[in-house]
């Protein structure tokens, strides 16, 4: 017969709970039930001492048990005390009393309460992204003024590694993708022009939409995708193998270190690959003029320098390198945030890309407000 591990006696107001034997996860199905039935039976007592002498043995398990008693007890208004417990125990019942095991939840207000929480927690966490993203900016000025003051200490040598990596090897897909976009706007415009008979005017908007817009937009949302999630992967992997943690310990700075160079690259790397893009969108605009709307190419020239000014050229190319800041600043942030699992690593790699796209095209409204304001 299974020894009782909680018995129980009625002494006037008072009810007296008394533990035995080994309170441990081994009896947990009886001591659950023992402790559910005193709980039931006595829930009207006042006064409740629990009498912890007897108990040889206690484990995690049991002083939850306990712990849960003793809650349940006070929630319906008696007044519990834990009596007679030995000292080798009263630690662990101490560390299971000042944990909360229970996560409570706010009582529900209904769905306008849940929305403004909703957004009050949306914008806690764009206020939190806004915080990691200046503190990297800073940090990467930071380590720039370093740098400067003490020149041998910039990696030439990864940067030019960077640099292959975003610029040189991206040519090929850039020039791909910016002839195809030059080519489909030239199109779509002719078609349409075409109902005015104004078809020559396909050359100014060409001209005007690749170098103002669409040729920095196209290749920033490029890089994002391409060169923005490497660098989230590769810092990312290289957080959860513990190898920044490795660089601090040998007294490297791994800004410096992981971040300058990757920057540095981009920042040099995309007003390249704006200029070579917009070139292949205005040869694929050229193209299409010629053999779909019976523009030759000495006239499409000629129109073209008459619809674009050096101006035109500036705006875009100003742009490319705040918009490749972005980019490296965003994906850095994103692969130093990735904790100890490739599903961390997938989702702040997937953020990178999203959150770089969303910000060139706002950085990209913003500096056509600003040309607006001052004429260009």
């Amino acid at each position: 017969m299974a020894e009782v591990l909680l018995t129980a006696a009625v002494q006037g107001a008072e009810l007296r709970l008394a533990g035995a034997g080994a309170w441990v996860a081994h009896n947990a199905r009886q001591l659950e039930a023992e402790i559910e039935e005193a709980a039931r039976r006595y829930r009207a007592a006042g006064r409740v001492a629990i009498d912890m002498g007897r108990v040889e043995r206690l484990d995690t398990f049991g002083a939850w048990l306990l712990e849960r008693l003793v809650r349940g007890l006070a929630a319906r208004g008696a007044a519990a005390e834990i009596v007679g417990l030995k000292e080798e125990h009263r630690a662990l019942i101490e560390v299971v009393h000042a944990v909360s095991a229970e996560r409570v939840r706010a009582p529900r207000g209904g769905r306008l309460a849940e929305a403004l929480a909703a957004i009050g927690a949306s914008i806690a966490a764009v206020g939190g992204y806004v915080g990691n993203f200046v503190a990297m900016l800073g940090a990467f000025m930071a380590a720039l003024a370093r740098l400067a003051v003490h020149p041998r200490a910039f990696r030439f040598t990864a940067t030019v590694h960077q640099l292959d990596n975003v610029a040189w090897r991206a040519v090929p897909i850039i020039l791909l993708i910016t002839f195809l976009i030059g080519c489909i706007v030239a199109q779509q415009g002719i078609f349409h022009f075409r109902k005015f008979g104004a078809e020559i005017y396909v050359v100014d908007m060409v001209g005007i939409l690749v170098l103002r817009e669409i040729g920095v937009l196209i290749v920033s949302i490029m890089v994002a995708g391409r060169s923005g999630s490497a660098y989230t992967a590769e810092l990312g992997t290289m957080k959860m193998r513990e190898e920044i943690d490795a660089l601090r310990t040998m007294g490297f700075e791994p800004i410096e270190v992981l971040v300058v160079p990757r920057i540095v690259a981009l920042v040099i790397g995309v007003p390249i690959l704006t200029f070579l893009g917009s070139m292949a969108a205005l040869y694929g605009g050229g193209l299409v003029a010629w053999l779909y709307g019976g523009i030759a190419p000495d006239i499409f020239l000629s129109r073209l320098r008459e619809a674009i000014t050096l101006e035109t050229f500036e705006v875009g190319m100003i742009k490319a390198p705040f918009m490749a800041l972005v980019i490296g600043v965003v994906a850095c942030v994103a692969g130093l945030n990735v904790k100890g699992s490739a599903e961390s690593l997938g989702l702040q790699t997937t953020a990178s890309v999203v959150e770089s796209i969303f910000l060139v095209i706002v950085l990209d409204g913003l500096f056509a407000i600003f040309f607006a304001s001052i004429g260009m």
